[in-house]
């Protein structure tokens, strides 16, 4: 049985309590709840027949929290009993509060909303304090009013409750004169109220959950109406809330969703959205720090990023930066490891996207920040009169100039009369929103870009210039609108891909190449549910892209300038997948998708991709899944550059096969466990590196120097790229999402990735005795990769996380360095190191680093600020990406690693409006 400890509402709405003749509660929910045995000695805990049990007091009810009558219904005269059952803690106050019966919406929402404020002497067994779970009820009654009372009281006090800081409406709050303690009021869904209280002093003690209880002064005068707005103090300044979201159909096997702070305040992170990617499972890397994910054994630019839909080229600022987009932009990242929907088209690996925040349309909001690596600034603005809405943000790296300032300083003084080399760090970014109302619909307009430039640049006209820069644009227009009981979205995207190197060296020696890649693309899609259990989803896209190469060329014996298109090329698709539910506890997802490949002149490449997906929902905590699809993509350089998905078409196409199985199971309240197994065939590979086969670095003839200028097509003799491979692996994630004050995960991933490679045979003295071919790691392949992400937020908005990082080698082949030397003979029979066979190369050692994140915010009326030090490797751990092997020749052999810390301190302040 439970007890309801009787609460009862006076004619005003005032609440008491009474506490109860003959109590009973339930059990601490630590190991398990129990019931209660009534002794004549009182009350004791039930632990069978033979046992005496354990004495247990029940709570009583130290201080009342007040549930007032809404005012908007007094009209109605509604009354009733509110139940609610409260989980009270060790301490005696209220942990959660459940509605068990209610009686109309408002009255339901004042219970709940004070419910948490009220407080317990806490319940004990055997003295020993512990949580109980106990029944709670508010009664409400009508106020009784003369008829006429509301037209003949005036409105003497009204205005608005909102959260300091981020001014949001404080919904639920209540107002409380000491004057006319028997008249509170609360606020609405807005956080407006109207007070009928009489004129003079007023001392008025507003409250609401979650906020600091604040008291104000008013001098009230008859027949004048005095507009204010109070600012509430909340207990937390932005705290780890779990939001309730209108979450999409979960129809695919593989995705991992973050919001909110698990983008913004992960440590080592440096507040970026997009570099939380590498932290889950499936996620290899290149180098410590270095941002671009390598996805399930395959290459980096085998992943494909989005920005709501739009395909992104380059997605990190030097490779080490943030991501090319501000991160207030960024409301939700989607994370497909593997078996991406058919909507993402010419892919052999995963997806990234980033979708936008909504835009927000009750008042402005901004913020502006500044740290040791760059500053950045956000503002959104409405215009409600219109139905428009304007978001623009920036950002602009000064400290990569600050960077090349010092390494300028640290160089050697310069010969007489001359100036040294210039070194240039640098970047910048913009996105700019336009969105309106038209109809039923919305249209929008985004435009973003981003800009990176790194090298050295020449101070006098004797100096050497070895500069790179990497640009692009995006401009996208597109058009949301419900159609035919479903939604259709249509949109048109502009782009434009620059990429130049330049490099000189005086006076006759000098080079620059500028690629320019121009895009337009458009696409359509729509959504419609056919019945109760199946929707249908179809699209289709077409890229169609143009690149031009600016060449000029100095050399002592002749100047070469030329401008020539090198690539133009047309990408079509078309896909559908139909979501079939026959029964609450089984989702079946078939789904194809058809791309069109053309290089003009005279290249076609067709590729058919079906996919399925199945969820099978065992109980309400496990949830079984598995998929299986076919995938391409155009030939893949390490990161994606201009012309070369283009260019090498004429290489054809690669394939792949990506098959998964996996669980996901709520195990405990607020824990949620994923397991993923997949299995990648990788049919066909055309992997555009210098480490894919031995033989293509390693040239024994030499070839003749190529003519100046644009080469053509047809004079161009390509490597065998070609390959073939298989990666499989094994993926954890134990995710505690945002809530309670702390979120978290553990991913962990047990992978392989190999390739089909050759590769040289080496005898005891160096030399090259043949080639070989073999399945051999993949050159980025890492075992095992652990990441243990946790935050904390204290009650003083003090904010402490951190990250444990852990991840074992990679083939010692040379990738970054040296391949694997072992002790051997030169000719003269002189201790020597001779270079090993690639399949028999050493592990490059595990690396572990720790990342950290504290930060401290404030509270103002309109504004709050922010204080944050963010720092990846903390532990300065050095990362060996090869070794360097000296001696030989008589002199004695020895091994040094050779590695670089890499290690980003980030100081900043943030603030939000």
């Amino acid at each position: 049985m439970a007890v309801w400890l009787l609460v009862l509402c006076a004619p005003v709405g005032r609440a008491s309590a009474q506490a109860p003749s003959t109590p009973d509660a339930g059990a601490p929910p630590v190991a398990a709840e129990v019931d209660l045995a009534r002794t004549d000695a009182g009350w004791t805990v039930d632990t069978g027949p033979s046992d005496a049990g354990a004495v247990f007091l029940p709570p009583a009810l130290a201080q009342d929290a007040p549930a007032p009558y809404p005012p908007q219904l007094a009209a109605e005269r509604v009354s009733g009993v509110v139940r609610l059952e409260l989980l009270i803690d060790a301490s005696g106050e209220v942990e959660s509060a459940t509605l068990v019966q209610g009686i109309h919406p408002l009255l339901d929402r004042a219970a709940l909303h004070a419910a948490p404020g009220l407080r317990f002497t806490p319940a004990t067994v055997d003295g020993q304090p512990v949580p109980v779970r106990l029944g709670f009820e508010y009664r409400f009654e009508a106020p009784v009013l003369p008829p006429d009372a509301v037209a003949q009281a005036p409105v003497t006090l009204s205005g608005r409750v909102r959260t300091k800081g981020n001014r949001r409406p404080v919904v639920g709050a209540t107002l409380v004169s000491e004057a006319v303690p028997d008249a509170p009021v609360q606020t609405d869904a807005q956080g407006n109220f109207q007070a009928r209280w009489p004129a003079g002093e007023h001392r008025v003690r507003v409250s609401a959950p979650g906020h600091k209880a604040g008291t104000f002064r008013e001098v009230l005068k008859a027949q004048e109406a005095l507009e204010v707005v109070y600012g509430l103090e909340p207990l937390v300044i932005n705290p780890y809330e779990t939001v309730v979201r209108a979450d999409r159909e979960r129809t695919e096997v593989s995705r991992v969703t973050l919001h909110d702070a698990e983008l913004r305040e992960v440590p080592g992170t440096m507040g970026d959205p997009f570099r939380v990617v590498m932290l889950l499972p499936g996620v290899g890397s290149m180098l410590s720090g270095v941002a671009y994910p390598v996805v399930r054994g395959s290459q980096p630019a085998a992943t494909g990023y989005f920005l709501d839909g739009i395909r992104v080229p380059i997605l990190f600022h030097l490779f080490l930066g943030p991501a090319v987009i501000h991160p207030d932009f960024i409301d939700t990242i989607d994370f497909f490891p593997g078996s991406p929907p058919p909507r993402y088209g010419r892919l052999l690996g995963g997806a990234i996207e980033g979708r936008l925040s909504r835009p927000r349309d009750d008042r402005v909001h901004g913020s502006a920040y500044a740290d040791l690596i760059n500053a950045g600034f956000f503002l959104e603005t409405p215009f409600p009169s219109t139905g428009t809405n304007v978001s623009v943000a920036g950002r602009y790296s000064y400290t990569p100039w600050l960077i090349a300032l010092a390494a300028n300083k640290l160089q050697d003084p310069p010969a007489p009369g001359r100036l040294n080399e210039k070194v240039v760090l640098d970047f910048w970014d913009y996105q700019l929103r336009v969105e309106q109302d038209v109809g039923r619909g919305k249209l929008r307009l985004f435009a973003f870009g981003s800009s990176d430039t790194f090298g050295t640049e020449a101070q006098d006209e004797f100096g050497d210039t070895a500069m790179q820069s990497i640009i692009f644009h995006r401009m996208d227009l597109r058009h949301r609108h419900p159609l035919g009981g479903g939604e259709l979205e249509l949109g048109v995207t502009w782009g434009l891909d620059r990429f130049a190197i330049v490099s000189s060296d005086p006076p006759d020696d000098a080079t620059a190449i500028h690629i320019d890649q121009g895009t337009w693309a458009a696409r359509a899609g729509y959504t419609v549910p056919l019945d109760s259990t199946v929707t249908l989803r179809l699209g289709g896209d077409v890229d169609h892209k143009r690149a031009i190469v600016d060449f000029y060329e100095l050399t002592p014996d002749e100047e070469t300038e030329q401008l020539a298109p090198v690539a133009l090329a047309t990408f079509m698709g078309a896909w559908a997948e139909l979501v079939y539910q026959p029964s609450p506890r089984w989702s079946f997802v078939p789904g194809l998708r058809v791309d069109n490949y053309h290089l003009s002149p005279g290249i076609d490449h067709a590729a058919i991709e079906p996919r399925l997906t199945v969820r099978h929902q065992f109980n309400d905590a496990l949830v079984l899944k598995g998929s299986a699809g076919l995938f391409h993509q155009p030939p893949t350089s390490l990161i994606s550059l201009p012309v070369v998905d283009v260019g090498s078409l004429l290489l054809g196409l690669q394939r792949g096969v990506q098959l998964s199985l996996g669980a996901e199971w709520k195990a405990f309240k607020g824990l949620e466990l994923g397991v993923d197994a997949y299995v990648n065939p990788l049919v066909r590979t055309i992997e555009l590196t210098p480490f894919s086969d031995e033989g293509l670095t390693d040239e024994e003839t030499p070839l003749p120097d190529p003519e100046p200028g644009i080469p053509d097509r047809g004079d161009i003799d390509f490597p065998d790229f070609q390959s073939s491979g298989v990666a499989y692996g094994l993926e954890l994630l134990i995710r505690h999402p945002l809530g309670d004050n702390w979120f978290g995960w553990l991913s962990y991933t047990l992978q392989r990735s190999v390739r089909r490679t050759r590769f040289y045979r080496y005898d005891f003295e160096g030399n090259v005795m043949g080639e070989a071919t073999g399945d051999l790691p993949f050159a980025f392949d890492q075992t095992h990769v652990l990441n243990l992400v946790l935050s904390y937020k204290f009650s003083n908005s003090v904010t402490l996380g951190g990250v444990l990082h852990f991840n074992t080698g990679r083939p010692e082949y040379g990738t970054l360095g040296t391949q694997t030397h072992r002790p051997g003979r030169d000719g003269s029979g002189r201790p020597s190191w001779v270079k090993a066979d690639r399949d028999a190369v050493d592990r490059l050692p595990p690396f572990f680093r720790f990342d950290m994140r504290l930060s401290k915010a404030w509270v103002y009326e309109t504004f709050s600020l922010e204080a944050y030090l963010d720092m990846l490797n903390v532990t300065i751990s050095q990362e060996t990406v090869s070794f360097e092997y000296d001696g030989g020749g008589g002199r004695p052999l020895s091994k040094k690693a050779v590695g670089l810390p890499i290690v980003l301190p980030i100081l900043g302040m943030k603030g939000r409006y």
